[in-house]
Order: structure tokens, then sequence, then C-alpha cells
């Protein structure tokens, strides 16, 4: 079966965005439209399911109201060989070369990511993600984000919005426009999503392909005390108080006290409980 990502095409494109994505505000980022083979994407949208053909993942919440399916015995079979290109070493050079970060590691179980699907009315509150894989103890590095919207107005949102460390405002807002795709860096403070209600018609949704990358560490200036290791982080914007945001401060205070306690009393507090 022959590729359906022309790495070679690709490694030409990466060469000249190097210095945007690594210089990108407020935390290194891009987006580059028509990256891949239109008709492959076309067929994936194809084969993209229904919001009642597949078991999704249905995310409900005040902070996440979404569709998501990492189950790629759920996947047509041409969205089943893209993925696994998406996660393939020619493909991890590229973005090792686009982004400076060396020894990229791949998400098989695609974790967190896979197809991503929202429906009228839906939104992901800005958050920064989980930081180190749950099984591998990978630290996780990049998001990869593929739209699929095709003929997508502005009137209906669902931009992708990347907001700076203070919350007070969106420094980037990206269409979810077909054939984009999205890159950034991962950290516990690249705080994203689409905050707002989707305001498309009723018999469309925004679709998406996420993929996320992972190293085994990561510098040393992008570690947070008491933030070693945490789940999806959202936070409030700056005068949003509808949305109840995880307490960041109050992580961090615990991760000190864990640091200063003792191991032997922390064992023993274990045992008591």
């Amino acid at each position: 079966m022959s590729a359906l990502i022309n790495t070679d095409d690709l490694k030409k494109v990466v060469e000249s965005k190097s210095a945007e994505y690594q210089s990108g505000k407020p935390f290194p980022h891009i987006y580059i439209d028509n990256v891949f083979n239109p008709e492959v994407l076309d067929k994936i949208l194809a084969e993209f399911p229904r919001h009642d053909e597949i078991d999704w993942q249905n995310f409900n919440n005040p902070n996440e109201k979404k569709l998501a399916s990492r189950d790629e015995m759920q996947f047509g079979d041409v969205t089943r060989q893209f993925i696994h290109e998406l996660n393939s070493a020619p493909f991890l050079r590229c973005l090792e070369k686009l982004t400076g970060i060396d020894n990229l590691i791949p998400d098989p179980g695609l974790e967190g990511g896979g197809l991503h699907q929202i429906m009228k009315g839906g939104l992901l509150k800005v958050h920064a993600d989980f930081n180190v894989h749950p099984k591998t103890n990978l630290d996780r590095r990049l998001n990869l984000l593929i739209y699929l919207n095709k003929d997508w107005k502005e009137e209906y949102g669902g931009h992708f919005e990347l907001w700076d460390k203070t919350m007070s405002k969106a420094e980037v807002k990206i269409l979810p426009v077909f054939n984009r795709m999205a890159l950034f860096s991962t950290t516990s403070d690249s705080y994203h999503g689409h905050p707002d209600e989707l305001k498309c018609p009723e018999d469309r949704s925004r679709k998406s392909i996420a993929l996320y990358y992972y190293t085994n560490g990561r510098p040393e200036h992008e570690k947070v005390i008491g933030l070693e290791r945490h789940s999806t982080l959202f936070v409030n914007r700056k005068g949003e108080s509808e949305v109840k945001a995880d307490n960041i401060g109050m992580m961090k205070f615990k991760g000190v006290i864990k640091r200063l306690i003792p191991p032997i009393i922390t064992d023993m507090i274990k045992k008591m409980k």
C-alpha cells in the first residue's frame, strides 16, 4: 500500500518553518495549510463517523462538551493508515526538525487523542493538558491537530485559541478549516482550547484528528514544582466565573509539602488510611 503522507514534501515545508514555530507566542506553535494530500483527507472525511454511528466517548460537563474515539477498530481503513503514518519514524523526524525537540516518541494507543467531534453548542474550556502519559510515564511534549471542516465559516466559531499565562487574552485564534494542521508544545501552562459554544448548523460538526508525542524527560525550564504529574488543568479566563477551574495553586502547594515531608512519614500516613 502506498504512503498517504509525502514526507519528502513535508521536509521542505518544515525546513522553512522551524524558526517560526520555535519563536511562536504565547508558546511555541504553528499552523500550516494544505500540508496533506486533500484527496486523502477527503477519504478520511467520508469515513468520519457520525455522532450516533460508533461508541464515542461522550464528554458532557461545564468544561468540555465533545465526542472522542481512540479505538482504531472504529476507524475507516484510510483513517487508520493515516494515523499510523502520523506515528511513523519518517513523520516524527519531520516534527523533530520543525520543533527542535529530539527523540520524539509516538503513542500508538492514542491516549486522549484519535478522532474528535464537537456538535453545535459544544466547547472545550481553556486548559493545560495532562503532562505525563498514564501508562508509559513519558513526558508529553507536542500536540498535533488536523482539521477536516470544509466550508467552515467564521461565524460558526470553534476557533482553536492559545492563551497567555495570565489568562487575560487569547494571543492566537485559529479557525478549524479543512486541511489545516496546528502543532504546539505542551507544558503545564500552555493554555489552549475553544471556550465558547459552537454555533455551527445542527447538521454540521467540528471534526479533527489529534495526536500527541512524548519524550523520555523534559527540559528543566519546563518543569513546575508541584506539577510534576497532573491531569488536565482547566483555568478560567480573566473575568470568567461561570466555570470552576482546577485549583492549580493548591496543587502546587501540595506538591511542595510532599517534597518537604520525609518518605517514612508519607508511608505511615498511607498505612493509616
